[in-house]
């Protein structure tokens, strides 16, 4: 009888396992991947798309199905629902189908776990950053984002981090001579944490019309009644804008996972074959680890890992080290024609930046994730 590995995830790191696994034809392994999205996002983009006419929808998402499809039917099973709990003593799952809403109880052999990160819910600020939810509702997001930057003549971005950088960049290379467009950093001076690529990014910034308001904490928001947000800062200060973007802080998806191999910041605690901590055979990679952090070409490396020892483990044999970067890189694209980062301390220049990550937002590799060649 096949052994089932399960994934519960569709994104980057979930998708990369499934082609990894099904890639080997193994007829004694059967593949079930879970996903509440029923496409493939592409959200890195996601900052460039809230720019209207600038990417279709198709080049950001693609049908799971037309992802597996080229797999024999009997290897796998694409189910469209939401993890509600699960149980890795008893070695199973309970999903809640979409869109009929029936529960379902999946075992497993196997367990990966991927189901990444959601930006906070701020009231009246659904933004599109992260796939939180099904494909409509994430369109939905993405559609009511792009149409309100066209309307508004004042934009705030909130959280001055990789994605909120990327925000302000995107909006100021496109509105930064019509629009007002705001970045707020709860640092004193420095964005991005103070990374070495703050200065650099800050230079671009200011080149795009972009004001940076520092020590800008928000401590909360609310509508106003003429469809502005009046946004209040820990100092005091209260702003009025006509769009209000929330970038910082991201939640893991790990509500279904017993607290117990848990983070106190809910992410899941992995070893260093990225097995999770006190189980057998359950795996994890990408936001629901965040470790050492979030990041697109950590969570592959990651995908890449867990693929490797969880076939390892089919075989019978022991699983091995992980391999992570060599070095922590970081690419931000500021704009469609600059960008900041660097190679461990190493500072990359602008347009190797741009020509890596800036150009097209990556969307080239999306071909790979659809064809199975990522893996």
């Amino acid at each position: 009888m096949a052994e089932t590995v399960l994934i519960l995830g569709g994104s980057y790191a979930g998708l990369h396992v499934a082609h990894a696994l099904l890639k080997k034809n193994d007829k004694d392994v059967k593949v079930i991947l879970v996903s509440q999205n029923d496409h493939f996002y592409w959200n890195m983009a996601s900052v460039r798309a809230i720019v209207p006419g600038i990417i279709k929808d198709e080049e950001l998402f693609k049908p799971l199905a037309s992802a597996l499809e080229r797999y024999p039917s009997t290897s796998y099973e694409l189910i469209i629902g939401s993890v509600t709990s699960s149980d890795f003593d008893a070695r199973s799952v309970h999903v809640n189908l979409l869109p009929s809403g029936e529960s379902r109880s999946i075992s497993y052999d196997q367990l990966v776990l991927a189901t990444g990160s959601r930006t906070p819910e701020v009231e009246g600020a659904p933004v599109p950053w992260k796939a939180s939810g099904t494909y409509e509702q994430v369109l939905s997001q993405l559609h009511q984002t792009t149409e309100q930057v066209k309307a508004a003549s004042h934009i705030v971005v909130a959280g001055s981090g990789p994605t909120g950088v990327e925000v302000a960049g995107e909006l100021g290379y496109e509105f930064g001579k019509t629009k007002k467009i705001i970045l707020l950093c709860s640092d004193a001076s420095k964005i991005l944490g103070g990374d070495i690529t703050a200065p650099a990014s800050t230079n671009e910034l200011k080149k795009l019309n972009v004001e940076i308001k520092y020590s800008a904490k928000v401590l909360s928001t609310r509508p106003s009644g003429d469809g502005k947000t009046e946004i209040v800062l820990a100092n005091g200060e209260t702003l009025t804008t006509d769009l209000y973007l929330p970038t910082y802080g991201l939640v893991p998806n790990s509500e279904y996972i017993s607290p117990k191999y848990l983070t106190e910041h809910k992410h899941v605690i992995v070893d260093e074959n990225l097995r999770v901590v006190g189980t057998e055979n359950v795996w994890a990679a990408g936001d629901l680890v965040s470790k050492p952090r979030a990041g697109f070409m950590i969570t592959q490396k990651q995908a890449a890992g867990v693929a490797k020892n969880v076939e390892l483990v089919l075989k019978g044999k022991q699983p091995v080290v992980a391999k992570g970067m060599p070095v922590d890189v970081l690419a931000i694209s500021v704009g469609r024609g600059r960008g900041a980062g660097r190679a461990g301390s190493f500072r990359l220049p602008s347009l190797m930046v741009w020509l890596a990550k800036g150009r097209t937002m990556a969307l080239q590799m999306v071909g790979g994730y659809v064809d199975g060649s990522v893996a």
